[in-house]
């Protein structure tokens, strides 16, 4: 192909279908990365759920057989729990940002397909999803990601370690005043110290949850015809 047929190809105009068929498999691609970056939160928060099952486990076993001190292994099982969720805040940033695009196709491209009424509700989206494209960037920061995953996911993994925390140093009867039992409560006050002010003063980030809370069925949505 000569210059002068790719200068006519770059400027002729895509017809109607052309365009249709570009944006469905624009649509399956970015679906496809945003449902893999959705299945990676899935796996930590697995591994989340069966840490916490180990280590009950075995915190309860050492009080069960008489061992020392089986409240510093709920401890360090609390921060493994904060890693995993870090970790996960951080893959949660980029499943938000291949998703936030997918909406954006769906909200001006299909929605208008679907109502009989082809008017975007966002002018020149397509500029944006092109400016996207080419400078791809996170839609929320670290800490509204780790507040996301935090609300949906990780509160009650939290809870359920700090009952069990509470519930073991009650029944050993730690004494506070030696100082390898004042590390444990301290490290314990810190980390949830931080998720109470991460839960309190971090903002929710400007992307839709999955799924709105409350249903309803097809047949009670009014006929916007």
């Amino acid at each position: 192909m000569n210059r002068d047929q790719e200068d006519r190809f770059e400027s002729y105009p895509l017809t109607r279908s052309e365009y249709i068929a570009a944006m469905v498999h624009l649509y399956r691609g970015e679906q496809y990365r945003a449902q893999v970056w959705r299945t990676r939160l899935d796996v930590t928060t697995n591994w989340a759920v069966l840490s916490i099952g180990a280590l009950l486990s075995f915190a309860f076993t050492k009080i069960h057989d008489g061992g020392a001190m089986p409240h510093v292994v709920l401890v360090l099982g609390m921060y493994m729990i904060f890693t995993m969720l870090v970790f996960e805040a951080r893959r949660f940033r980029f499943y938000d940002a291949w998703r936030n695009r997918v909406r954006r196709i769906e909200e001006n491209f299909y929605v208008p397909i679907l109502r009989r009424d082809l008017t975007s509700m966002v002018e020149n989206w397509g500029f944006y999803v092109a400016e996207d494209l080419l400078n791809p960037n996170f839609k929320i920061t670290f800490l509204m990601a780790l507040k996301a995953r935090l609300v949906n996911n990780y509160l009650p993994l939290f809870a359920v370690l700090l009952g069990a925390w509470a519930f073991v140093f009650r029944v050993i009867d730690a004494e506070l005043e030696r100082m390898d039992d004042w590390v444990p409560l301290a490290g314990v006050a810190v980390l949830y110290g931080f998720l109470a002010l991460v839960l309190v003063f971090v903002k929710r980030g400007p992307s839709p949850e999955e799924v709105y809370f409350g249903s309803r069925s097809l047949d009670s949505i009014d006929d916007v015809g």
